[in-house]
């Protein structure tokens, strides 16, 4: 790490966003260390970085870790699996905050993730979200690239937010898919991906075809959401997963969303013959 610099602390779950925020800040000149979670991190990437691997119920040792690294500075960001409690390797100060710990899980995966910040804010450090860390990634206004959403489809934007926005404030998800104004499908636990891909077995008459992309993907935070430990997320793959089943494009919330490589997901796009467009719903 650079002399004299802090670091910022990266908790890392699951999935894309982890590396693509630590290369950010890397690519910025700032230095990370990662303290990948156990069960949820478990990609090679880590290695590239300064890291260490501990259990979601060792909060004792994660802030330990933290500080002898010189972060001043945490982020959580990526998939963190709800841990089986019975099974948790934990730390003193984890077994003092385990009935917290359950409580808060048991109120879904938002309240879990602002219950782990929260350590670590009690701890000294100060929690940022992936907006400060890595402005690079967030979702900015208007189209990615050269395709653009036409009446019908704005009109499935705009209808989709709403969904997104009434369950999303019941912690249900933070994406849904819109057709002609019929709601295809609502992101729930499953995720994202295994939600497109429901789309694939509805009947041609109520989705897009090959020869006649219809019906909007649309992410966005949920009301109840904190941008410092979850934002809405796609990449490349969700574009592809898109065009598989034949939607015409993607709607994010802009500044409220994420892009993992946006030269890389504007070019596939276009490729497609799909819009990406940042919205402010």
């Amino acid at each position: 790490m650079a002399a004299g610099s802090a670091a910022l602390g990266l908790i890392a779950g699951g999935g894309d966003l982890p590396p693509a925020v630590a290369r950010s800040v890397r690519e910025a000149g700032g230095d990370v260390f990662v303290v990948a979670l156990t069960g949820s991190a478990t990609e090679p990437w880590v290695a590239d970085f300064p890291h260490i691997f501990l259990s979601p119920g060792e909060p004792g040792r994660i802030i330990r870790a933290l500080r002898e690294a010189g972060a001043d500075k945490v982020l959580l960001v990526g998939r963190v699996d709800r841990p089986k409690f019975s099974e948790l390797k934990l730390d003193a100060k984890g077994m003092l905050l385990l009935p917290r710990a359950i409580a808060a899980a048991r109120q879904g995966d938002d309240a879990l993730l602002r219950f782990i910040v929260g350590i670590c804010e009690d701890g000294g450090l100060q929690a940022v979200g992936v907006a400060d860390a890595a402005p690079g990634l967030v979702t900015g206004e208007g189209p990615l690239g050269k395709f653009t959403p036409d009446e019908n489809a704005r009109a499935d934007i705009a209808a989709g937010f709403r969904i997104v926005q009434a369950l999303g404030a019941l912690d249900v998800g933070q994406a849904a898919a819109v057709c002609e104004g019929l709601a295809l499908a609502v992101e729930a636990a499953e995720g994202t991906d295994a939600m497109i891909a429901r789309i694939g077995n509805l009947r041609e008459s109520l989705r897009g075809t090959a020869a006649h992309r219809r019906g909007v993907l649309v992410k966005a935070l949920k009301p109840t959401q904190d941008a410092k430990t979850d934002m809405p997320v796609v990449g490349v793959e969700t574009v592809r997963k898109a065009h598989a089943v034949h939607l015409a494009g993607i709607a994010l919330e802009a500044g409220g969303s994420l892009i993992v490589d946006k030269a890389a997901v504007a070019a596939e796009a276009d490729r497609l013959g799909l819009f990406v467009v940042g919205v402010r719903p």
